[in-house]
């Protein structure tokens, strides 16, 4: 189910804050019925978006991620301008690796028309988007399929892509914390990101704002691990967490201008 644009900007407003949002405040925001409202709030929670508290809503459960399914129509225009500059970062004939998430599936979709490419991946949605191109050389890691993520996972995984030594690696991730930590899910997720930065050259690591201070249980590395972060803007509290920090970050949502972090 697509999402409206009133909705979006009800969970883009839930991300700003603190996670929670009170049915005042989401009345107040748009000039529609409390009945519509509410009608919103219960669509947005059968998808798995929010939860519904007594006097509003929040972010679903901490220790567990949405549905990759819901999550392809959460913050898209960002997702695909991300995509896009990423696209412009990774030169033809080069080595890629693409991780799991919404992010790099839209990072497949940009890279279509790039001649010459080798993308090693555990995302089933990469490999199916990427199998449409005889351009590009496409390995899919095996492993535990999971459903509702659409990836593959487990010590096979895992082997599989150890076994590469590639120019570039691009992955998202569950959240950022104030302290600059890059967080997963689960162990899982964290030993797939881990591989894929240890085995990568150059690593770019790709997420939108609503990651910034997105509560996930396992710390997978810091900004210091990688060297490059696409996102579509930065909070100003966000930016001066990054200061200690020797990585890049490329805001797209603004401009295309190199920011050190």
């Amino acid at each position: 189910m697509t999402l409206s644009p009133r909705q979006q900007r009800i969970i883009d407003k839930l991300h700003d804050t603190n996670g929670v949002l009170s049915s005042l405040e989401i009345t107040s925001l748009f000039n529609v019925s409390v009945q519509t409202i509410r009608k919103d709030l219960n669509e947005l929670s059968e998808l798995g978006h929010v939860r519904r508290v007594h006097g509003g809503i929040s972010l679903p459960g901490n220790n567990h991620n949405i549905s990759f399914s819901n999550r392809t129509v959460m913050n898209l225009s960002a997702k695909q301008n991300i995509a896009r500059k990423v696209a412009t970062l990774l030169p033809e004939d080069s080595t890629v690796f693409l991780g799991i998430g919404t992010t790099p599936q839209h990072v497949a979709l940009a890279l279509l028309d790039h001649p010459g490419l080798t993308v090693v991946t555990n995302n089933i949605n990469v490999a199916l988007t990427l199998s449409n191109s005889s351009k590009i050389q496409t390995y899919l890691a095996g492993g535990l399929v999971r459903p509702g993520d659409q990836d593959t996972m487990g010590p096979e995984t895992t082997a599989f892509l150890s076994k590469f030594n590639i120019q570039y690696g691009v992955f998202g991730v569950g959240g950022l914390s104030s302290k600059g930590q890059l967080l997963d899910f689960s162990p899982e997720e964290s030993s797939v990101s881990r591989v894929i930065m240890e085995n990568s050259e150059r690593r770019i690591l790709v997420a939108d704002h609503s990651k910034i201070n997105r509560y996930a249980p396992v710390v997978t590395g810091t900004l210091k691990d990688i060297d490059i972060l696409v996102m579509d803007f930065l909070s100003e509290p966000y930016r001066q967490a990054c200061m200690g920090f020797d990585s890049e970050i490329i805001e797209v949502g603004t401009t295309s201008e190199v920011l050190p972090c």
